[in-house]
């Protein structure tokens, strides 16, 4: 078995909503790509709650995706967070500093039982556990490929 490097955590990355929000589902990789689960957090969230960066990066995509707003912020080292349901005020190439406000809330249901906020990050194309940014979260053990 191999351990996946996960991100370090540090001083420049925050929260997406202000405070602290309640995680009202973890991260729950399926074990193989192909199957369910769930690749992000989902935050506790109203209508219109202000959406900020995690990070400093570049919007990647700020639009709507299968009928919800979705907000992309490519990071470096390869990292790329994800936020949905959110109305973006951002747009594509737009430089973004940890903390600055990316959109706000959708009242969009169906994920979640209540409004949330998915949040994701990826690395190249392997789904993380968001909250490792901030030093929380689970560092998952992948099996080594030859």
């Amino acid at each position: 078995m191999s351990h996946e490097r996960a991100p370090e955590p540090s001083a420049r990355w925050e929260w997406p909503l202000t405070g602290r929000p309640q995680v009202i589902r973890g991260f729950a990789p399926p074990p193989q790509p192909w199957l369910s689960g769930h690749r992000g957090v989902d935050l506790a969230a109203t209508p219109g709650a202000e959406v900020r960066a995690a990070g400093p990066g570049i919007i990647g995509y700020a639009g709507p995706l299968a009928e919800r707003g979705v907000v992309t912020v490519l990071h470096a080292g390869g990292l790329r967070t994800t936020y949905l349901p959110v109305q973006p005020s951002v747009r594509r190439g737009q430089t973004v500093s940890e903390g600055e406000v990316i959109g706000v809330v959708q009242d969009v249901r169906g994920h979640c039982p209540a409004v949330c906020l998915h949040w994701g990050l990826l690395r190249e194309h392997l789904y993380l556990d968001p909250l490792l940014l901030l030093g929380h979260g689970q560092v998952r053990l992948l099996p080594s490929r030859p």
